[in-house]
């Protein structure tokens, strides 16, 4: 049998290399990226957090306290735990709630001994005697939406915000509420209160946010300032807003009487996880955590970040970081994971 030409061993030499290469180039460009998402920003010679071992894999969502020791932590699955030991240890506490009803209990605050407590569905518990009692108000069948955000005022008053916009506050320990706002903002995935009473929410579809002072009649709409779907608004410690937006992007408002106004967007580290929370400690320092323990911080407004090598051995997206107006801080995490703030 005749050898085959010098043309045509060159190109069967071809189609058998031409699928190997391109897997290769596949692979090396999987590696290369992959350095770079591990190594794209330095990690911290030290962490000012500390892991806090629960006996629970329910997800905490909020964090209030009576006064520098005592305080409460409260998540899904009818989750409460109690401390006396500033947020070192805690330990679980019942409420007695109908069993067959798996309460999410989303939010929680204290004025003094005066506390309150806010879940879903449709969950509403008072105390006045620092969390030791409970008691549950039933809220009118009409009310706008979800319990979602409650705010201790002082004695016997409260502020209610709903997962609709809807805002109600009692001065009677809650027998009675009265309406703040004309309109609900809509179906929101996202809402936070100011220290001086302003909100703002951001649209179940991350596609537009709302504000709202205690000046207005009614919500103030605002569009998302770039393709992005929003994730999370809050406010920050000069009252001005900050943003996260799907892609891994946060900005910051430069001025608190101006919500249009924001910073271009900063993209501390691309590894494929959102963030979720801001916050700023006591010391200035900003901090944002998001999936698969990303947990950052910058010294410097947002210039130049580090990774935390705490929050980097939690196996948990943290959702939520909390400051005290006393100095406390703590990280909340999925399945029972909480970091605690040490400095």
């Amino acid at each position: 049998m005749p050898a085959p030409h010098p043309t045509a061993r060159a190109g069967l030499t071809r189609r058998l290399w031409s699928p190997l290469l391109s897997l290769l180039m596949v692979i090396g460009l999987g590696l290369g990226l992959g350095g770079c998402v591990t190594t794209g920003l330095p990690e911290a010679d030290s962490s000012p957090w500390q892991a806090v071992p629960l006996a629970t894999k329910a997800n905490p969502l909020a964090v209030a306290f009576t006064d520098a020791r005592h305080g409460f932590l409260v998540g899904s699955n009818r989750l409460i735990l109690e401390t006396n030991d500033a947020g070192a240890s805690w330990e679980e506490r019942a409420l007695d709630l109908p069993e067959e009803e798996n309460f999410r209990l989303i939010s929680v605050d204290f004025d003094g001994q005066e506390g309150w407590i806010a879940g879903q569905p449709g969950l509403l518990l008072h105390s006045t005697d620092g969390g030791q009692n409970w008691s549950r108000l039933f809220l009118d069948t009409k009310l706008p939406g979800e319990p979602y955000l409650i705010t201790a005022l002082g004695r016997s008053r409260a502020e209610l915000a709903t997962n609709v916009g809807a805002i109600y506050e009692t001065g009677d320990g809650g027998t009675s509420w009265q309406a703040r706002v004309e309109d609900a903002a809509g179906a929101v995935r996202e809402l936070r209160r100011s220290a001086d009473g302003r909100y703002v929410s951001v649209s179940s579809l991350g596609n537009f946010f709302s504000t709202w002072d205690p000046a207005q009649p009614a919500w103030q709409v605002h569009q998302r300032v770039s393709s992005q779907r929003l994730q999370t608004i809050g406010f920050q410690p000069d009252g001005a807003l900050w943003m996260l937006a799907r892609g891994a992007q946060l900005r910051l408002n430069p001025d608190p009487a101006d919500p249009e106004q924001w910073s271009k967007p900063i993209i501390p580290i691309t590894n494929g996880y959102g963030y979720l929370d801001m916050a700023w400690d006591p010391q200035g320092t900003i901090w944002t955590g998001g999936g698969s323990g990303t947990l950052l911080s910058s010294a410097d407004g947002g210039r130049s970040w580090s990774k935390d090598p705490v929050g980097e051995r939690e196996p948990s997206n943290f959702t939520r970081i909390v400051f005290t107006d006393d100095g406390k801080g703590f990280v909340l995490g999925e399945r029972g994971s909480l970091l605690r703030w040490v400095g």
